[in-house]
């Protein structure tokens, strides 16, 4: 049997479990199980655990059928637990390096206590980590083991289950369980804390505590689930009834049950308006009942609080609170009047519009900062003007791009009075990247965040980690973010980096890219018309270069000598470039583009007409690859500078390892490769298969159909069309057989 078991209940954390795993599995002490709980959750927590339990056998998972919530979730997996002693580990929370170890050198050298109180620290989402502020409680001096009467100043420390390690015998002997509700850990807490006879510190931190940006605190939410404490605590005292040797602690808890009732009162997240007058009297009705003989109010504001609690006198109460909160609001108000007279962009003009009505069939879209009109936005768009044609559909453009909007759409320069009227009213704004700063999220507008690629590179906050990559202001990364309503996600795997790495208050929508549809409902005939515009004669082989952006080159420099290539490859293969967004026009590209089969593709619209042409796709690492996939062609993996790349940017996955195609690091090597034509192996199906597998879940043609039935026109999940399985889907068809020529294989590189 291992000597603990690490108790993880899951519920809708996919994007911070893996991180919560890992800190577990990578310890360098090993006798430990995990026991993950998926309380049926929603997302693909289920599915993520399964996975580690292929992988690794000391984990193992028990599926609820029905979401119970934490409580009950803790105990499935207390009732399957094999270790001596048992920890609990929140889902979104980490273990710090050496935990275990530490912990289980402790409970060897204090004599297996029945409890061994560890330290923590609050872990914050721009990097900051901020030890448990009564962390010198933990000091380690005095007996190795002792009873809560000997230190009963440990019942200041925060009263949760997570920073504690208890014998499992000892929690069998006592019957602990966890209650349903809200603040199931108090009862559990208080009760094994005043009845254990061993007690041990562990002065260190073995768990960062995650301290959510948004979400992840069910206790932060304005709810009557609150009234649960009552419950809580009147199993608390009932221990206490039922073991009268405990009578010494009656004072003590009490005084911990009228302070918790009074900080779910004072705080403005925990009870809706119209029930605090029913708490403070269930309150007061509790503290009368309650009140231990030669109990001693405390000092000061606090003990006033204590006193207005027990006579039952709310409106006293919340006249004080009124007057409190009354003078916080007017503080705020001359904030905000300073920020608004320095926001000059903004205008009079914007100010005024935002004071009209929002227009309910108007929807404003962009994309790539409004360089035109493309990607994820324009395939929403198409989709709109097919399913709610009443809807008004205007595109935000700079002034220096308006030449590439399409003939027939509606457009505003960006910074125009047009631009400020749109944004200031639209119901709807559909973007790809973030709007800019000024830019106001009103009470009823919509905005739906498309995203422009899955993400191979970290992205957001992961960011921090690689300061070389950006110098973004993540602060204010996050106030942009905060205006998301909806998060659209091509797979799994990019829904749980967005939710960690953007931790904001939206709605993700796993519908697939809307800009990939068109490679999966693509005909024959879209093909052939692709490839016509490209001038790509019939028996051309047409592979499409496509290199990604890296912060350590300031221009588009290709890593292949590609006239050379072109030359080897012969005269029935031509090369289509595209240069990163970032690059803009090129004179490199300019001057191979004369070179005869070269096409420079950087400027091409849209790009998804690039792929449907495209014999193969050749790219280092860029997200291309990912849409790509879709089509089940061939990808080749050009990655000369992988070691600089994912240590200057940082990536989620080992690209060598887990590539879509065959993978070359030397233009020699990917001569060969293309020559011979084992880019289109077998092996090269094999790792493309389970690439798509990996990364094209619910790219069957019908994203856009979903994001706008769900988002502009109201319907229910369950009504949206289910996502057609990956082995059932028919992709648009590659170029015909005389487009497939092996290259000429005479000419050496």
């Amino acid at each position: 049997m291992p000597r603990l078991s690490l108790i993880v209940p899951a519920y809708k954390v996919q994007g911070y479990l893996s991180e919560c795993l890992d800190s577990v599995l990578a310890q360098e002490y090993t006798d430990f199980e995990i026991v993950a709980v998926d309380d049926c959750s929603p997302d693909g927590s289920g599915a993520i655990l399964d996975d580690y339990a292929r992988r690794d056998a000391r984990v193992r998972v028990i599926h609820l059928s029905e979401n119970v919530g934490l409580g009950p979730a803790r105990n499935a997996g207390l009732e399957q637990a094999r270790g001596d002693y048992v920890l609990f580990l929140d889902s979104d929370d980490t273990l710090s390096e050496g935990a275990l170890k530490s912990i289980a050198e402790r409970l060897a050298a204090t004599g297996d206590p029945e409890i061994l109180v560890f330290d923590y620290a609050r872990s914050y989402w721009d990097g900051r980590i901020a030890r448990n502020y009564r962390a010198e409680l933990l000091k380690e001096d005095g007996p190795d083991a002792f009873r809560l009467a000997d230190r009963p100043e440990l019942l200041d420390l925060l009263q949760v289950v997570w920073n504690k390690a208890y014998r499992r015998d000892f929690v069998e002997r006592l019957g602990l369980t966890f209650p349903p509700g809200y603040y199931e850990d108090a009862p559990w807490t208080y009760c094994s804390l005043v009845a254990a006879e061993s007690i041990a510190l562990l002065d260190r931190v073995c768990l960062l505590y995650r301290q959510r940006r948004e979400g992840g605190n069910i206790l932060k939410t304005v709810s009557r689930k609150h009234f649960d404490i009552f419950d809580q605590y009147r199993r608390v005292f009932d221990f206490l009834d039922s073991h009268p040797e405990l009578d010494e602690w009656r004072k003590p808890l009490f005084g911990k049950m009228v302070g918790h009732y009074l900080t779910v009162l004072e705080r403005s997240d925990r009870l809706p308006g119209s029930a605090r007058a029913e708490f403070f009297h269930r309150a007061s009705a509790d503290y009368r009942e309650r009140l231990p003989a030669g109990f001693e109010q405390p000092p000061g504001n606090r003990g006033h609080k204590y006193s207005l609690l027990e006579r039952d006198q709310y409106t006293t109460w919340a006249g004080a609170m009124t007057a409190v909160k009354l003078r916080l609001k007017i503080k705020r108000r001359t904030r905000r009047a300073l920020n608004l007279s320095r926001r000059g962009a903004m205008g009079a003009l914007y100010r005024s519009q935002l004071r009209l009505p929002l227009d309910e069939n108007l929807a404003v879209f962009s994309a790539y900062w409004g360089r035109g009109v493309s990607c994820n936005p324009a395939a929403i768009d198409a989709e709109l003007a097919r399913l709610a044609p009443q809807m008004r559909r205007v595109w935000a453009v700079r002034a220096d791009a308006v030449d590439q909007v399409p003939a027939g759409v509606d457009f505003v320069r960006v910074g125009s009075r047009e631009y400020w009227s749109a944004m200031a009213r639209a119901k709807y704004l559909v973007n790809n990247v973030n709007f800019a700063d000024v830019v106001v999220k009103r009470p009823g507008q919509i905005h739906v965040q498309t995203h422009h690629g899955t993400p191979l590179k970290t992205m957001g906050l992961d960011q921090q980690k690689y300061p070389a990559s950006t110098d973004m202001d993540f602060d204010k990364l996050l106030r942009r973010c905060d205006r998301w309503d909806y998060s659209i996600s091509a797979n799994r795997f990019s829904t749980t980096v967005w939710e960690r790495v953007y931790p904001c208050s939206y709605t993700s929508l796993e519908t697939g890219y809307p800009r990939n549809d068109v490679l999966v409902n693509g005909t024959a005939a879209d093909v052939r018309r692709a490839r016509g515009t490209l001038g790509l004669a019939d028996g051309t082989r047409a592979f499409l270069y496509m290199p990604t952006h890296r912060e350590y080159q300031p221009d588009f420099r290709p890593n292949l000598d590609l006239a050379r290539l072109a030359e080897t490859l012969g005269p029935d293969v031509t090369l289509l470039v595209r240069g990163h967004y970032f690059y803009g026009s090129s004179p490199r590209l300019d001057d191979l583009r004369r070179s005869g089969r070269i096409v420079d593709v950087s400027r091409h619209h849209p790009v998804e007409d690039l792929y449907l042409a495209a014999d193969a796709l050749i790219t280092d690492y860029s997200s291309a690859m990912f849409d790509y996939a879709v089509l089940n062609r061939p990808i080749v993996i050009h990655a000369p500078d992988w070691d600089i790349y994912s240590a200057v940017r940082g990536t989620y996955f080992d690209l060598m390892e887990d590539a879509p195609g065959m993978v070359a690091t030397t233009q020699a090597e990917l001569t060969k490769l293309l020559q011979s034509g084992d880019f289109d192996s077998a092996e090269a199906t094999e790792r493309r298969s389970a690439f798509r597998k990996r990364f094209c879940d619910f790219d069957d043609g019908h994203a856009a159909e979903r994001v706008v039935r769900r988002v502009f026109l109201g319907e229910r999940p369950e009504d949206l069309p289910p996502v057609v399985p990956l082995e059932e889907r028919t992709p648009a068809p590659p170029p015909g057989p005389a487009h497939r020529a092996t290259p000429d294989q005479t000419t050496t590189p």
